[in-house]
């Protein structure tokens, strides 16, 4: 009746009882072959790898498919939390299945036997159980072919025409004979004409620079400043006159909180006897965790420590362009403090995790692949699109001859125009400021930083810690705080000697929520605990315990209205949804159906269950989250036999301050 098929960078799903038709992905490729592998490589494995992880399993947590850069950020931040790795390879499977079923099917059921096609699904089975499971599929109902991966070219085979034989030859020689074939791709103007423009170019980049000192001989305070990233760590060692004693840039492989135990050994080990660390501070995706397990003195945000070291090298900066491994940021300054923040939403396309990713199927480091393109005669114009489609681009590009070369330059330039048209949406680059710092590991690439200031037609400053700005500004502030007179609580030599942690999962249940809670215990005996949605989770007694909780009290005074029992419901059952606007039109409405004669039936209250159970009957791919979740809320009415349903359209609320212009409802009310 319907056939899923995934492949390396497109989904479908083909109707083929009833009307026949089919549904595919258009502009985003999460959710298919590509987006697992890149899963799989944050887990230090690959999609076979992440299968196996996945058999032992037992917990799911929520994980964005949309954009494969952001699904990162969600898998990085699991890791993060000491997340099993078996419990977040389930998850990557199960966002890969949400993906598919909602924006795809956008409203059609996926019903009968249910075929599974495509490379993915073929050699992945405990994928397949992922959607077995949510579309409650009985054994007879799934059909696995034993050459599922094949599919297509069987289709392929069995669709030539049998009356026109062609010889093996004679197909040889049409493949070589088959004439130039019309480049699709256009050519961009190189970032440097000659090798004395490079020689210019890197010159001028020099003089915001860093002393480097010795640690070995280093006398008096020292401040440590670590930046705990999506998916690298940085950590840099200053004195008092903010020279660099020692200075990390790595890739945490997924053990963010490993890698900071070991730097600071190495630190610690370093200093001479009777040295040690006067305060520190920390950032980033993982700022929270470190601090809770090694007790490092403060925490700051990434903005204000990437501002904070943006100022050191220019006093005067009005705009800071931070290109991480996963996310941009973009900061403007006014008045000596950030004025406003962009960052990049729905798409994270031209990331520096994308080009780690592209260097590396080249079996290149990012700096040798980007390297090449600095002198690349022809650049390729690759757009900014999604990171998966950009790849289908660099491929048209090289079945026409273009070289490394071209394309590293190529998505040099698409990096910046991605920050610049998608994130910043700039009409002029004029706008952006005078006083420009760019700034995050992208940026240690000529090629990107050429590619901005042609786009730009304006100098700028680069660092030369571009990829260590954040814990520089930690750093910085770890100074400010010692000055402050505040007494160090990072953990000594011997504390660090015996430092070990465990983690376990439970779930909290001093709510309706009844977060799935991971608790990571240290061995001082401190704790630190994610997937809490309030305090509670995180075991945080706060004052005025004996104060009524509002929306609790709101929430039972709208909801707990008595109805009539059957024997009295003469006209029958009326359900209605607990969504959107009836949160504050339920008393009238149950008022008025209990005094008509109906027995009134609410929906259960929203929980996950509920939102898969309507995810194959949503319409649209860009509905809101609460929109979609009362699909799962109609499906619940429907499982309590109602006899029907009322939902009303409500154009307008009641006005309740004269002075509103507009009392008109949401779209989706």
């Amino acid at each position: 009746d319907v056939a899923i098929e995934l492949g390396g960078e497109d989904a479908k799903i083909t109707y083929l009882a009833g009307n026949v038709e089919q549904r595919m992905n258009s502009i985003c490729a999460g959710g298919t072959g590509a987006f697992i592998d890149q899963m799989a490589a944050l887990l230090e494995t690959d999609a076979q790898g992440l299968n196996e992880l996945a058999r032992g399993h037992s917990t799911i947590y929520p994980i964005a498919s949309r954009c494969g850069v952001f699904a990162k950020t969600d898998v990085q931040a699991l890791i993060n939390q000491g997340v099993p790795r078996e419990d977040i390879a389930a998850s990557v499977l199960q966002a890969v299945v949400s993906q598919t079923i909602s924006n795809l099917a956008c409203g059609r059921p996926i019903r009968g036997k249910v075929a599974f096609l495509g490379g993915p699904l073929h050699f992945l089975p405990e994928l397949r159980q992922r959607y077995i499971d949510t579309l409650n599929l009985a054994a007879a109902e799934v059909l696995v072919p034993s050459e599922a991966q094949l599919f297509v070219a069987k289709g392929a085979a069995i669709s030539a025409p049998e009356d026109q034989a062609i010889s093996f030859e004679e197909l040889k020689r049409r493949c070589f004979t088959a004439g130039q074939i019309e480049s699709t791709i256009k050519r961009l103007a190189p970032l440097f004409a000659q090798e004395r423009d490079l020689r210019e170019f890197r010159d001028r980049h020099t003089a915001a620079k860093v002393v480097y000192k010795d640690i070995r001989s280093h006398e008096g305070p020292c401040y440590l400043g670590l930046d705990a990233g999506s998916t690298t760590t940085k950590a840099l060692l200053i004195d008092e006159d903010n020279n660099i004693l020692y200075s990390y840039y790595g890739n945490h492989k997924g053990q963010p909180l490993e890698l900071a135990v070991e730097i600071l050994r190495q630190i610690y080990e370093k200093l001479p006897a009777g040295q040690g660390i006067t305060y520190s501070a920390v950032t980033g995706y993982g700022e929270d965790f470190i601090k809770a397990a090694l007790g490092v003195d403060m925490g700051e945000v990434e903005t204000m420590a990437h501002y904070k070291a943006a100022l050191y090298f220019q006093p005067e900066v009005d705009f800071i362009l931070d290109i991480g491994g996963q996310d941009m940021k973009c900061m403007r300054v006014k008045d000596g403090a950030i004025d406003s923040i962009f960052l990049n939403e729905a798409c994270s396309s031209g990331c520096g995790s994308f080009l780690e990713t592209f260097a590396h199927s080249l079996n290149m480091s990012v700096e040798d692949f980007l390297a090449e393109g600095l002198l690349a005669k022809n650049p390729v114009d690759l757009g900014s699109r999604c990171t998966v489609f950009m790849n289908s681009k660099v491929r048209q590009a090289q079945k026409e001859g273009a070289s490394v070369g071209d394309i590293a330059a190529g998505l040099a330039y698409s990096v910046i125009k991605n920050a610049l048209h998608k994130v910043i949406r700039v009409k002029d680059p004029q706008d952006l400021g005078k006083n420009i710092v760019v700034q995050g590991g992208t940026f240690y690439g000529d090629a990107i930083l050429r590619a901005f200031e042609l786009i730009l037609g304006r100098r700028v400053i680069r660092p030369s810690i571009p990829g260590l700005m954040g814990a520089f500004g930690a750093a910085l502030l770890a100074k400010e705080g010692a000055a402050r007179g505040q007494k160090s609580s990072l953990l000594s030599p011997a504390d660090l000697s015996t430092f070990s942690y465990v983690t376990k999962t439970a779930r909290c249940g001093r709510c309706g929520n009844n977060c799935s809670l991971t608790i990571n215990t240290f061995s001082a005996g401190t704790r630190y605990i994610t997937g809490n949605r309030c305090e509670k989770g995180a075991g945080i007694r706060k004052g005025g315990e004996g104060l009524p909780n509002l929306y609790q009290y709101k929430y039972k005074r709208i909801f707990s209205y008595k109805s009539l029992p059957p024997e009295r419901a003469y006209r029958g059952k009326v359900g209605i949804p607990r969504v959107l606007n009836i949160y504050e039109n339920y008393p009238f409405w149950h008022t008025f159906f209990t005094q008509l004669g109906f027995e009134v039936v609410l929906s259960s209250q929203s929980s996950r269950k509920v939102y898969e159970g309507g995810i194959s009957s949503i319409p649209s791919e860009t509905a809101c989250y609460p929109a979609k979740i009362a699909h799962g809320h109609i499906m619940d009415l429907l499982d309590k036999g109602v006899d029907f349903i009322f939902y009303p359209a409500v154009y307008y609320e009641q006005i309740e301050d004269k002075g509103t212009v507009n009392h008109a409802n949401c779209p989706v009310v």
